[in-house]
Parts: C-alpha cells; structure tokens; sequence
C-alpha cells in the first residue's frame, strides 16, 4: 500500500446548540491512498456527509472543526486559510454533492459553470475548456453533450442534474473525490454506469475516492475497504471482503441483516431494534449499547477503536466472532 494521499486523525467536528456543543462527527480516524477506495457507510445521522464537508472545509458556524487532524497530500488543511481551501476545492480534491442544485446555479447556463470551473484552476483556452466539458459530459451518459450544454439546469430531470455534477467534479482530473451518495437519483441503469465510469477513474488516473453511502451492495462491488460509522463515532473499519462477510461490531451485523436480499424469502426482514440516539444526548460508552442484544455492564465504560492483527478495527469489548450472525 503506498502512502496515504488523504490522513485523517481523531478529527471531531461540533456544532453549537441551545443545549451545548453537538458533537456530529467524534474522534474519527481514517486514511486513504492513491487509487483506493474507502467506502463511508452508516444510517442517516451517522456523521458521514459531515465528515465529508469537513474534509473539504464546507463546515460554516455554527459548525466547526473543534479538533483532529486532515492532512492532504502532506499539507495541513485544519484551520488553512480560505485562498488555500478554493485552490484545493474543485482542482485537487472534489466533492459530488448528494443534490445537484448544491454544485449547479439555477441561473447559469450548463456551459458557463463548465467551462468557468476548469478556468479557475488551468490556464487553457475556452475552446479546450469546452471540448473537456463535452467529454466530461459524454462519459456521464448525456447524449447530444454539446447541445446540453447550452442549457440551464432548469432544463434537465433531477437524473441528468445529478450527471451534469459528477461531470464537473471529474473536470480537473482531481487527485480525491468525496461523493456523497451521488447515485441515490438515479436508476438502477445509470447508476451502474457512473460506477463503472469511478472505477474506470481510480484504476487509469491513481484518483482517490470516499463514496459515503447507505447502500452496501454499491459498496460490495466499488470500495477496497469500508469504514462502518455510528453516531458520529467509527464502529468499524477494514477490507470490505472482510467486513461485510464477517462483520465484527454488531451494528455493522444489524445493517447486512437489514438488507432484503440477505434475508429468506417470506421471512420477516431482521431489523436494527430501537432509533438512532440524538446527538445531544448520547449513552455513555458504547453509543449502540441501548440497539445492541449483547450488550452488558461493561459497555457503559468508554470503548476505543481497537487495532486488530488482521488489520481490521472495531470499536467493541464484544466483538462478533468471524461469521456470527451470517
């Protein structure tokens, strides 16, 4: 494994409240190297988009990076200044926003945001530009590319709006690319196509990339290793092989029980009991201790992220045995 293009170290971001700092991501830990793909997967409200946005400096009050680390290609970006964020954002490192009308302006032309997004960071002529943007386009799927581009957004299906961002983030060739359930719009046909389309990405350009999703079969046949999260904290981490076939923590089991096609036909769908917990009031300890059936006494103490010797982490003093629940 080369060395890690993207390191993330005990990185907490907070946000204040009526009722103190809210915690959304707490202590998370993670790297990632060129040409890997990390899979950051957990229930709406884990802390996984926030971990994202925090990546990439998106974090505006009353939200902050209260500490930790996120070290990028050997640069610092914890508390780097704004110049810096904006020369990185969008060129270097890359995010596909889960709603589209989050990277498109609804009053410019399809061409105007194209083609003004590969200016800002490469000194080519506008005809280039558009040529690239074209080719971006095409590889996303849109049909007749050069003629879509002289639309607005107005003018594309909530689908195509979501093609027309992948297609942006992919313009610079960026060395890492966040994309935050980019594919949750789209039908089952294009989805497999933009998939192919990253993994084409990673394999030819060395591109690193965090896909932050629900959906564990996207995972399954896209990450190289998967980064389990919960209440903001990671429960577990390791070869995505080797977490989903012998998960370790057991809401990591919980979610592979959730999924229909692991359950037998005509069966009731075995599913995590209880709700996510509020941010604000979190258990002490083990924050699924209230969600788990193995949980004991012991869980209320705290429980780190554990290293394991086959490189796997879990955040557990219970952890599963290799195929329990399976």
């Amino acid at each position: 494994m080369s060395a890690p293009l993207l390191a993330v170290t005990d990185l907490v971001t907070e946000f204040a409240t009526r009722d103190g700092a809210l915690r959304a991501v707490d202590g998370a830990s993670f790297s990632v190297a060129p040409g890997e793909v990390l899979g950051l997967v957990g229930e709406s409200g884990s802390g996984k988009s926030v971990t994202g946005f925090s990546i990439l400096g998106l974090i505006d009050p009353p939200g902050r990076i209260a500490s930790g680390s996120i070290r990028f290609d050997g640069r610092e970006l914890v508390g780097a200044d704004d110049e810096t964020l904006r020369a990185l954002r969008g060129n270097r490192i890359a995010m596909i926003f889960q709603d589209p009308m989050m990277t498109l302006n609804p009053v410019l032309r399809v061409d105007t945001q194209m083609i003004e997004t590969v200016l800002a960071h490469e000194r080519v002529s506008r005809r280039a530009a558009r040529d690239r943007c074209v080719d971006a386009l095409t590889r996303v799927g849109i049909a007749s590319a050069g003629e879509r581009l002289e639309q607005y957004p107005h003018q594309f299906s909530g689908g195509m709006r979501q093609r027309v961002a992948i297609a942006i983030a992919l313009l610079n060739r960026p060395a890492l690319i966040v994309a935050d359930e980019p594919t949750t719009a789209l039908d089952v046909t294009v989805q497999g196509q933009i998939l192919f389309e990253m993994q084409a990405l990673v394999r030819e350009a060395g591109t690193a990339l965090i896909w932050i999703t629900h959906d564990l079969a996207v995972i399954a046949g896209l990450a190289d290793r998967i980064a389990v999260m919960y209440a903001g904290r990671i429960v577990e981490q390791g070869p995505v092989a080797a977490v989903l076939d012998s998960p370790l923590h057991p809401y990591t089991r919980g979610l592979l029980d959730s999924v229909p096609a692991n359950n037998a036909p005509g069966r009731p769908l075995r599913q995590i009991p209880g709700m996510t917990p509020s941010l604000a009031r979190l258990p002490s300890g083990c924050a699924f201790r209230s969600r788990c059936g193995q949980a004991g006494p012991d869980c209320a103490a705290p429980v780190p992220l554990a290293a394991r010797t086959d490189g796997r982490e879990v955040r557990c003093v219970r952890p599963l045995a290799a195929g329990a629940g399976a």
